[in-house]
């Protein structure tokens, strides 16, 4: 499983022009499901991106984690990010999870991080979404847990 993270300052998500997700300060993350992932790695993957620390702190360096700041988490399904792009001009998506799959395991990555965490918005799996957001810093991290 795969989480592409931005610190922000804000972001949201619209579908059909309406606002489905919406966050202040915080992460907004985009999911990619690989084949072969499993709740274990949707969990393994959800407590790496609440404690990973990057935010900063009194110092200005990043020693602070979503936790520590109580920010929002804005949870994006991405099918893309597990493309294979080793080769040729266009992507392969043989290593994303067929959909039914990546569907089912953002469900469940959605629903453990609400329990997890207070702030939790989200995007529509499937939907055309129009993804905004302020990356402060520019300060982005790929996250990956394989099965």
């Amino acid at each position: 499983m795969i989480a592409l993270l931005q610190r922000v300052a804000e972001a949201s998500v619209r579908v059909d022009s309406k606002v489905v997700g919406q966050i202040e300060r915080g992460l907004m993350v985009l999911v990619g499901v690989e084949r072969g992932d499993s709740e274990a790695q949707a969990d393994r993957l959800l407590e790496r991106l609440l404690g990973y620390r990057v935010f900063p702190d009194s110092d200005e360096k990043m020693n602070l984690s979503l936790r520590d700041i109580e920010g929002g988490l804005l949870l994006v399904p991405q099918f893309t990010l597990p493309a294979d792009t080793k080769k040729g001009t266009r992507p392969s998506f043989t290593t994303a999870a067929p959909p039914e799959e990546g569907r089912r395991l953002f469900d469940h990555f959605v629903a453990t991080a609400r329990v997890a965490h207070p702030l939790v918005e989200s995007g529509r799996f499937g939907a055309d979404m129009q993804v905004t957001l302020t990356n402060d810093g520019p300060v982005t991290f790929w996250l990956q847990v394989k099965p």
